[in-house]
Protein backbone atom coordinates (compact mmCIF):
# COMPACT_ATOMS: atom_id res chain seq x y z
CA UNK A 1 0.00 0.00 0.00
CA UNK A 2 2.63 2.35 0.64
CA UNK A 3 4.18 1.63 -2.34
CA UNK A 4 1.40 3.03 -4.44
CA UNK A 5 0.76 5.97 -2.01
CA UNK A 6 1.96 9.80 -2.61
CA UNK A 7 4.22 11.99 -0.64
CA UNK A 8 1.40 13.69 0.71
CA UNK A 9 -0.30 10.74 1.89
CA UNK A 10 3.09 9.09 4.00
CA UNK A 11 3.52 12.22 6.10
CA UNK A 12 0.34 12.33 6.60
CA UNK A 13 0.24 8.81 7.74
CA UNK A 14 3.46 9.67 9.55
CA UNK A 15 1.90 12.44 11.88
CA UNK A 16 -1.11 9.60 12.55
CA UNK A 17 1.04 6.85 13.35
CA UNK A 18 3.51 9.16 15.79
CA UNK A 19 0.15 10.46 17.23
CA UNK A 20 -1.78 6.87 17.92
CA UNK A 21 1.72 5.97 19.49
CA UNK A 22 1.29 8.72 22.43
CA UNK A 23 -2.84 8.08 22.51
CA UNK A 24 -1.35 4.49 23.86
CA UNK A 25 1.69 5.90 25.84
CA UNK A 26 -0.42 8.84 27.52
CA UNK A 27 -2.99 6.02 27.87
CA UNK A 28 -1.00 4.22 29.89
CA UNK A 29 0.56 7.29 31.55
CA UNK A 30 -3.04 8.23 32.94
CA UNK A 31 -3.56 4.72 34.59
CA UNK A 32 -0.27 4.43 36.06
CA UNK A 33 -0.42 7.53 38.21
CA UNK A 34 -3.18 8.22 39.44
CA UNK A 35 -2.76 12.09 40.10
CA UNK A 36 -4.37 14.41 37.02
CA UNK A 37 -5.45 11.57 35.46
CA UNK A 38 -8.57 13.33 33.91
CA UNK A 39 -6.20 16.04 32.58
CA UNK A 40 -4.05 12.97 30.81
CA UNK A 41 -6.93 11.61 29.69
CA UNK A 42 -7.66 14.85 27.85
CA UNK A 43 -4.36 14.37 26.15
CA UNK A 44 -5.30 11.05 25.22
CA UNK A 45 -8.08 12.57 23.46
CA UNK A 46 -6.24 14.82 21.90
CA UNK A 47 -3.61 12.58 20.07
CA UNK A 48 -6.23 9.95 19.38
CA UNK A 49 -8.39 12.28 17.24
CA UNK A 50 -5.23 14.08 15.68
CA UNK A 51 -4.31 10.93 14.22
CA UNK A 52 -8.15 9.64 13.22
CA UNK A 53 -8.00 13.15 11.71
CA UNK A 54 -4.36 12.71 9.46
CA UNK A 55 -5.84 8.89 8.37
CA UNK A 56 -8.78 10.80 6.85
CA UNK A 57 -6.68 13.25 5.67
CA UNK A 58 -4.40 11.02 3.81
CA UNK A 59 -6.85 9.44 2.11
CA UNK A 60 -9.21 12.46 0.98
CA UNK A 61 -6.93 15.46 1.66
CA UNK A 62 -8.41 16.93 -1.84
CA UNK A 63 -11.83 17.60 -0.11
CA UNK A 64 -11.66 17.14 4.02
CA UNK A 65 -14.39 15.26 5.01
CA UNK A 66 -16.74 17.29 7.37
CA UNK A 67 -16.05 15.20 10.12
CA UNK A 68 -12.23 14.97 10.18
CA UNK A 69 -12.15 18.62 10.46
CA UNK A 70 -14.29 19.19 12.89
CA UNK A 71 -12.45 16.16 15.23
CA UNK A 72 -8.77 18.02 14.10
CA UNK A 73 -10.31 21.16 15.99
CA UNK A 74 -11.76 19.30 18.66
CA UNK A 75 -8.60 17.68 19.09
CA UNK A 76 -6.55 20.70 19.98
CA UNK A 77 -9.79 22.01 22.47
CA UNK A 78 -9.02 18.58 24.48
CA UNK A 79 -4.98 19.33 24.62
CA UNK A 80 -5.79 22.79 25.76
CA UNK A 81 -8.66 21.84 28.17
CA UNK A 82 -5.91 18.83 29.95
CA UNK A 83 -2.81 21.49 30.32
CA UNK A 84 -5.63 23.68 32.01
CA UNK A 85 -6.70 20.78 34.52
CA UNK A 86 -3.27 20.07 34.66
CA UNK A 87 -2.30 23.17 36.28
CA UNK A 88 -5.28 23.51 38.34
CA UNK A 89 -7.57 26.13 36.63
CA UNK A 90 -11.05 25.50 34.83
CA UNK A 91 -11.22 24.83 31.06
CA UNK A 92 -12.36 27.71 29.28
CA UNK A 93 -15.91 26.67 28.67
CA UNK A 94 -17.18 30.12 26.96
CA UNK A 95 -14.17 30.53 24.80
CA UNK A 96 -14.24 26.86 23.35
CA UNK A 97 -17.57 27.17 22.49
CA UNK A 98 -17.64 30.55 20.04
CA UNK A 99 -14.59 29.17 18.37
CA UNK A 100 -16.93 25.63 17.80
CA UNK A 101 -19.66 27.93 15.75
CA UNK A 102 -16.84 29.63 14.31
CA UNK A 103 -15.74 26.22 12.91
CA UNK A 104 -19.45 24.83 11.88
CA UNK A 105 -19.88 27.82 10.57
CA UNK A 106 -16.76 27.30 8.26
CA UNK A 107 -17.89 23.86 7.52
CA UNK A 108 -21.19 25.57 6.82
CA UNK A 109 -19.67 27.45 3.88
CA UNK A 110 -19.08 24.05 1.97
CA UNK A 111 -16.56 22.98 0.08
CA UNK A 112 -16.54 24.31 -3.26
CA UNK A 113 -13.83 25.47 -4.75
CA UNK A 114 -15.00 29.37 -4.54
CA UNK A 115 -15.69 28.78 -1.15
CA UNK A 116 -12.38 26.89 0.05
CA UNK A 117 -9.86 29.98 0.86
CA UNK A 118 -12.54 31.67 3.14
CA UNK A 119 -13.57 28.12 4.73
CA UNK A 120 -9.62 27.56 5.12
CA UNK A 121 -9.44 30.88 6.83
CA UNK A 122 -11.92 30.75 9.35
CA UNK A 123 -10.71 26.85 10.16
CA UNK A 124 -7.14 28.52 10.37
CA UNK A 125 -8.41 30.85 12.54
CA UNK A 126 -9.22 28.71 14.76
CA UNK A 127 -6.69 26.54 15.34
CA UNK A 128 -4.00 29.28 15.22
CA UNK A 129 -6.56 30.85 18.41
CA UNK A 130 -6.77 27.64 20.21
CA UNK A 131 -2.49 27.31 19.92
CA UNK A 132 -2.32 30.95 21.22
CA UNK A 133 -4.57 30.74 24.13
CA UNK A 134 -2.65 27.39 25.31
CA UNK A 135 0.49 29.12 24.75
CA UNK A 136 -0.68 31.56 26.78
CA UNK A 137 -1.89 29.36 29.65
CA UNK A 138 1.63 27.38 29.97
CA UNK A 139 3.41 31.04 29.72
CA UNK A 140 1.95 31.96 32.83
CA UNK A 141 1.99 28.78 34.56
CA UNK A 142 5.84 28.19 33.30
CA UNK A 143 6.14 31.85 35.04
CA UNK A 144 3.83 31.73 38.10
CA UNK A 145 3.92 28.72 39.30
CA UNK A 146 7.46 26.78 38.00
CA UNK A 147 9.01 30.27 38.18
CA UNK A 148 11.19 29.83 34.88
CA UNK A 149 13.64 32.16 34.21
CA UNK A 150 12.50 31.91 30.60
CA UNK A 151 8.84 30.75 30.79
CA UNK A 152 8.36 31.43 27.17
CA UNK A 153 10.52 28.43 26.38
CA UNK A 154 7.64 25.70 27.56
CA UNK A 155 5.52 27.81 25.71
CA UNK A 156 7.57 27.98 22.29
CA UNK A 157 6.12 24.79 20.56
CA UNK A 158 2.61 25.48 21.06
CA UNK A 159 3.21 29.23 20.09
CA UNK A 160 4.97 27.82 16.82
CA UNK A 161 1.83 25.87 16.39
CA UNK A 162 -0.44 29.40 16.54
CA UNK A 163 2.15 31.05 14.22
CA UNK A 164 2.12 28.41 11.85
CA UNK A 165 -1.80 28.27 11.54
CA UNK A 166 -1.59 32.66 11.41
CA UNK A 167 0.69 32.41 8.30
CA UNK A 168 -2.09 29.84 6.74
CA UNK A 169 -4.90 32.38 8.06
CA UNK A 170 -3.15 34.94 6.22
CA UNK A 171 -2.09 33.23 2.90
CA UNK A 172 -6.07 32.30 2.82
CA UNK A 173 -6.93 35.73 2.46
CA UNK A 174 -3.43 37.09 0.31
CA UNK A 175 -3.69 34.52 -1.80
CA UNK A 176 -6.84 32.22 -2.52
CA UNK A 177 -5.14 30.43 -4.64
CA UNK A 178 -2.57 28.91 -2.89
CA UNK A 179 -6.01 26.96 -1.20
CA UNK A 180 -6.78 25.09 -3.92
CA UNK A 181 -3.40 24.62 -4.46
CA UNK A 182 -2.77 23.18 -1.50
CA UNK A 183 -5.93 20.56 -2.18
CA UNK A 184 -3.89 18.86 -5.26
CA UNK A 185 -1.57 16.61 -5.20
CA UNK A 186 1.06 15.50 -3.44
CA UNK A 187 1.47 19.34 -2.94
CA UNK A 188 4.52 20.86 -1.45
CA UNK A 189 2.58 22.79 1.19
CA UNK A 190 0.97 19.45 2.00
CA UNK A 191 3.96 16.98 2.30
CA UNK A 192 5.89 20.41 3.91
CA UNK A 193 3.00 21.26 6.30
CA UNK A 194 2.99 17.71 7.47
CA UNK A 195 6.60 17.43 7.81
CA UNK A 196 6.09 20.51 10.09
CA UNK A 197 3.21 19.12 11.94
CA UNK A 198 5.60 16.48 12.84
CA UNK A 199 8.14 18.53 14.81
CA UNK A 200 4.98 20.14 16.26
CA UNK A 201 4.08 17.16 17.63
CA UNK A 202 7.08 15.87 18.90
CA UNK A 203 7.77 19.00 20.57
CA UNK A 204 4.45 19.31 22.09
CA UNK A 205 4.29 15.52 23.66
CA UNK A 206 7.66 16.86 24.97
CA UNK A 207 5.89 20.10 26.78
CA UNK A 208 3.45 17.77 28.28
CA UNK A 209 6.15 15.59 29.60
CA UNK A 210 7.98 18.53 31.09
CA UNK A 211 4.48 19.73 32.80
CA UNK A 212 4.42 16.29 33.98
CA UNK A 213 8.32 16.06 35.75
CA UNK A 214 8.03 19.46 36.49
CA UNK A 215 4.90 17.93 38.78
CA UNK A 216 6.82 15.27 39.91
CA UNK A 217 9.71 17.48 40.99
CA UNK A 218 7.31 20.08 42.99
CA UNK A 219 6.26 16.94 44.75
CA UNK A 220 8.93 15.31 45.82
CA UNK A 221 10.02 18.63 47.16
CA UNK A 222 6.77 19.26 48.75
CA UNK A 223 6.73 16.40 50.62
CA UNK A 224 10.69 16.73 51.66
CA UNK A 225 9.38 19.83 53.27
CA UNK A 226 6.10 19.08 55.03
CA UNK A 227 4.82 17.15 57.51
CA UNK A 228 2.85 14.10 56.23
CA UNK A 229 0.01 13.23 58.08
CA UNK A 230 -0.83 17.54 58.92
CA UNK A 231 0.30 18.65 55.89
CA UNK A 232 2.26 21.52 58.01
CA UNK A 233 5.68 22.32 57.09
CA UNK A 234 7.98 19.97 58.93
CA UNK A 235 11.41 20.43 61.24
CA UNK A 236 13.96 21.29 58.81
CA UNK A 237 11.85 23.38 56.45
CA UNK A 238 11.48 25.48 59.88
CA UNK A 239 15.02 25.23 60.78
CA UNK A 240 15.49 26.44 57.05
CA UNK A 241 12.84 29.56 57.92
CA UNK A 242 14.44 30.42 61.23
CA UNK A 243 17.84 30.22 60.18
CA UNK A 244 16.94 32.69 57.20
CA UNK A 245 14.89 34.50 59.91
CA UNK A 246 17.81 35.20 62.44
CA UNK A 247 20.13 36.17 58.98
CA UNK A 248 17.74 38.79 58.20
CA UNK A 249 17.17 39.75 61.89
CA UNK A 250 20.39 40.28 62.38
CA UNK A 251 21.01 42.57 59.39
CA UNK A 252 17.83 44.89 59.61
CA UNK A 253 17.23 44.53 63.43
CA UNK A 254 14.01 42.77 62.98
CA UNK A 255 12.22 41.65 65.60
CA UNK A 256 10.90 38.32 65.92
CA UNK A 257 9.21 35.49 68.38
CA UNK A 258 9.11 31.63 68.46
CA UNK A 259 6.43 29.96 70.43
CA UNK A 260 6.43 26.01 70.87
CA UNK A 261 3.34 24.32 71.52
CA UNK A 262 2.86 20.79 73.06
CA UNK A 263 -0.56 19.18 72.85
CA UNK A 264 -1.71 18.02 76.65
CA UNK A 265 -2.14 14.25 77.51
CA UNK A 266 -1.35 13.42 73.79
CA UNK A 267 -0.04 9.62 75.30
CA UNK A 268 -3.44 9.20 77.14
CA UNK A 269 -5.09 9.90 74.05
CA UNK A 270 -3.38 7.31 72.34
CA UNK A 271 -3.78 4.92 74.90
CA UNK A 272 -7.79 5.57 75.46
CA UNK A 273 -9.04 5.81 72.06
CA UNK A 274 -6.25 4.30 70.00
CA UNK A 275 -3.61 5.69 68.00
CA UNK A 276 -5.74 6.41 64.99
CA UNK A 277 -7.88 9.34 66.93
CA UNK A 278 -4.20 10.34 68.23
CA UNK A 279 -3.40 11.20 64.36
CA UNK A 280 -6.98 12.78 64.01
CA UNK A 281 -6.41 15.09 67.10
CA UNK A 282 -3.11 16.00 65.75
CA UNK A 283 -4.50 16.72 61.94
CA UNK A 284 -7.37 19.17 64.18
CA UNK A 285 -4.75 20.87 66.32
CA UNK A 286 -3.14 21.49 63.36
CA UNK A 287 -6.07 22.87 61.37
CA UNK A 288 -6.81 25.08 64.16
CA UNK A 289 -3.48 26.17 64.46
CA UNK A 290 -3.24 27.08 60.87
CA UNK A 291 -6.55 28.58 61.32
CA UNK A 292 -5.33 31.36 63.16
CA UNK A 293 -2.50 31.84 62.17
CA UNK A 294 -1.13 35.83 61.68
CA UNK A 295 -0.32 35.75 57.66
CA UNK A 296 2.83 36.80 58.14
CA UNK A 297 3.97 33.38 60.69
CA UNK A 298 4.77 30.49 59.59
CA UNK A 299 4.06 27.23 61.35
CA UNK A 300 5.40 23.46 61.76
CA UNK A 301 4.91 20.57 63.31
CA UNK A 302 8.52 19.76 65.06
CA UNK A 303 7.67 16.24 65.86
CA UNK A 304 5.29 14.33 67.60
CA UNK A 305 2.91 16.68 69.35
CA UNK A 306 4.86 19.18 69.11
CA UNK A 307 4.58 21.97 66.75
CA UNK A 308 6.73 25.60 66.48
CA UNK A 309 5.80 28.81 65.42
CA UNK A 310 7.96 31.76 63.77
CA UNK A 311 6.05 35.31 64.29
CA UNK A 312 7.66 37.64 62.30
CA UNK A 313 8.27 40.95 63.40
CA UNK A 314 6.60 40.23 67.22
CA UNK A 315 7.61 41.44 70.49
CA UNK A 316 7.06 39.56 73.29
CA UNK A 317 3.34 41.15 74.18
CA UNK A 318 2.18 40.72 70.52
CA UNK A 319 3.49 36.92 71.02
CA UNK A 320 1.96 36.05 74.27
CA UNK A 321 -1.33 37.63 72.68
CA UNK A 322 -1.35 35.48 69.44
CA UNK A 323 -0.39 32.17 71.80
CA UNK A 324 -3.58 33.23 74.23
CA UNK A 325 -6.00 33.43 71.47
CA UNK A 326 -4.65 30.44 69.78
CA UNK A 327 -4.95 28.34 72.95
CA UNK A 328 -8.50 29.88 74.05
CA UNK A 329 -9.67 28.74 70.39
CA UNK A 330 -8.39 24.99 70.58
CA UNK A 331 -9.71 24.61 74.59
CA UNK A 332 -13.05 26.20 72.71
CA UNK A 333 -13.48 23.77 70.20
CA UNK A 334 -13.24 20.15 70.95
CA UNK A 335 -12.70 17.07 68.18
CA UNK A 336 -15.52 15.40 67.30
CA UNK A 337 -15.29 11.95 66.86
CA UNK A 338 -18.22 8.82 66.12
CA UNK A 339 -20.50 11.24 68.01
CA UNK A 340 -18.63 12.38 70.94
CA UNK A 341 -16.70 15.17 71.60
CA UNK A 342 -12.70 14.98 72.80
CA UNK A 343 -11.67 18.32 74.38
CA UNK A 344 -8.30 19.19 73.81
CA UNK A 345 -6.16 22.04 75.11
CA UNK A 346 -2.38 22.89 74.35
CA UNK A 347 0.71 24.36 76.18
CA UNK A 348 2.74 27.21 74.89
CA UNK A 349 5.86 28.75 75.64
CA UNK A 350 6.94 31.69 73.89
CA UNK A 351 10.56 33.49 73.70
CA UNK A 352 11.29 37.04 71.62
CA UNK A 353 14.85 37.23 69.83
CA UNK A 354 17.47 39.37 71.61
CA UNK A 355 19.16 41.06 69.49
CA UNK A 356 22.45 40.38 67.48
CA UNK A 357 24.52 38.48 70.06
CA UNK A 358 21.30 35.86 69.97
CA UNK A 359 21.65 32.14 69.11
CA UNK A 360 19.03 30.37 67.43
CA UNK A 361 19.75 27.14 70.23
CA UNK A 362 19.06 29.97 72.99
CA UNK A 363 16.47 31.18 71.60
CA UNK A 364 14.95 27.47 71.18
CA UNK A 365 15.89 26.61 75.12
CA UNK A 366 13.95 30.02 76.46
CA UNK A 367 11.31 28.79 74.56
CA UNK A 368 11.36 25.23 75.61
CA UNK A 369 11.85 26.06 79.10
CA UNK A 370 8.61 28.89 78.90
CA UNK A 371 6.81 25.37 77.76
CA UNK A 372 8.32 23.47 80.50
CA UNK A 373 6.86 26.00 82.69
CA UNK A 374 3.72 25.57 81.41
CA UNK A 375 3.21 22.32 81.51
CA UNK A 376 4.63 22.31 85.13
CA UNK A 377 1.74 25.21 86.05
CA UNK A 378 -1.27 22.71 84.94
CA UNK A 379 -0.62 22.82 81.16
CA UNK A 380 -3.25 24.50 78.81
CA UNK A 381 -1.80 27.62 79.38
CA UNK A 382 0.69 30.20 77.86
CA UNK A 383 3.93 31.27 79.97
CA UNK A 384 6.50 33.71 78.49
CA UNK A 385 9.83 33.82 78.82
CA UNK A 386 10.84 35.73 81.61
CA UNK A 387 14.70 36.17 79.92
CA UNK A 388 13.19 38.02 76.83
CA UNK A 389 13.76 41.42 75.98
CA UNK A 390 13.29 43.37 72.80
CA UNK A 391 16.12 43.73 70.31
CA UNK A 392 18.62 46.02 71.57
CA UNK A 393 20.29 48.50 68.50
CA UNK A 394 24.49 47.40 67.60
CA UNK A 395 27.03 49.45 69.47
CA UNK A 396 28.85 51.60 67.16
Amino acid sequence: MLATASSTEIAFLMVALIQGVFAIVWGIGAYAVATQRNAVLHWVAWSALSAFTWIVLANQFQQPPFIAVLAGVIAVMALQRGIRLFIGEKPPQRAHLVLLVVELLALWVGNAPESRPLQAALNYSVLSSLYFYTAWDLYRHARDRLQFRLPVILALPVLFGGLAYGSRVVRAIVDPQSVLTQMAADSSLNVHGALIFVVLVLSLHATLMVLVVARLVNELRRLSRHDGLTGLLNRRAMEELLDAQVERSRRAEEAFAVMMLDLDHFKRINDQHGHPVGDLALKHVASLLAEGMPTSASLARFGGEEFVVLLRGASASQASQVAERLRESLASRPLSHQGNLLALSVSIGVAQWRGRTDELAQLFLRADGALFQAKVQGRNRVVLSIETRAPQPAMA
